[in-house]
């Protein structure tokens, strides 16, 4: 048997991932090799100009300016990319299963607890419902059909505010009709919520429907029961 290496995994280096994401981003935008060549021209021209207008117009002047100008191009056009690649991954996990739990877990920042795996899931139909917990309070997220959604949505609702009462529960559904979020805008609509609780009730908040979670996952499932219509019971 061959002995496991010790040594740690090596992760790909800066120009790598930045291989990886402008390919990724040009399959959806084909023009961006033009675009980013366009921005790096723009900064040297606009660099080299400066250089001209500001006296004396003295060949190092003007040269120290151009590579300022390429320097403040490349990051222009990191940032334009970096962008667009967003853009571009949205534009790819809209409508797919799971897209919800991705964004909540990435994108909400330190100040939301969420993760990529749904709290409440129809094995039939692959709804699913997500949960995030910040100063904002509690949200949870329906992704799937509306119309299948209510009783799963219903079911986590109950759940929170029977551990968290008091604490303000909002619900936001997956889609591009009539009040609902795009995955696009799932994550700063979320982060768009007034602070309703402190940092304190947010730790107690999260502890107690953790705690609630994992008793449930700890109970043995009947054959043919729905884990997402497990309900936990009421402490005596």
């Amino acid at each position: 048997m061959a002995a496991r290496s010790s040594a740690p995994e090596k992760r790909p280096g800066f120009f790598s991932q930045l291989k990886t994401l402008f390919r990724f981003t040009k399959e959806a935008y084909a023009w961006l090799p033009y675009a980013l060549v366009g921005i790096l021209i723009a900064g040297i021209g606009v660099g080299v100009g400066i250089g001209f207008l500001i006296p004396p117009a003295a060949v190092w002047s003007i040269i120290l300016w151009g590579v300022t100008g390429l320097m403040l191009g490349i990051l222009a056009s990191l940032m334009t990319m970096t962008r667009l690649s967003t853009t571009a991954m949205y534009k790819k996990i809209d409508g797919m299963p799971g897209a919800a739990g991705h964004v909540m877990s990435s994108s909400l920042g330190r100040r939301w607890r969420a993760s990529d795996m749904p709290v409440g899931v129809n094995p039939r139909t692959q709804e699913a419902v997500y949960r995030a917990i910040g100063r904002g309070g509690v949200v949870i997220v329906g992704e799937g059909a509306r119309g299948r959604l209510t009783r799963l949505v219903g079911d986590e609702r109950a759940k929170v505010q029977r551990v968290a009462a008091g604490v303000p529960v909002t619900v936001l559904y997956i889609g591009h009709g009539e009040d609902e979020v795009t995955i696009a805008k799932l994550a700063s609509t979320i982060k768009a919520l007034p602070k309703k609780i402190d940092r304190t009730t947010m730790a107690a908040v999260i502890k107690r429907i953790d705690s609630v979670s994992q008793s449930l996952s700890s109970l043995p499932i009947p054959k043919g029961v729905d884990p997402s219509r497990v309900r936990p019971q009421r402490p005596r």
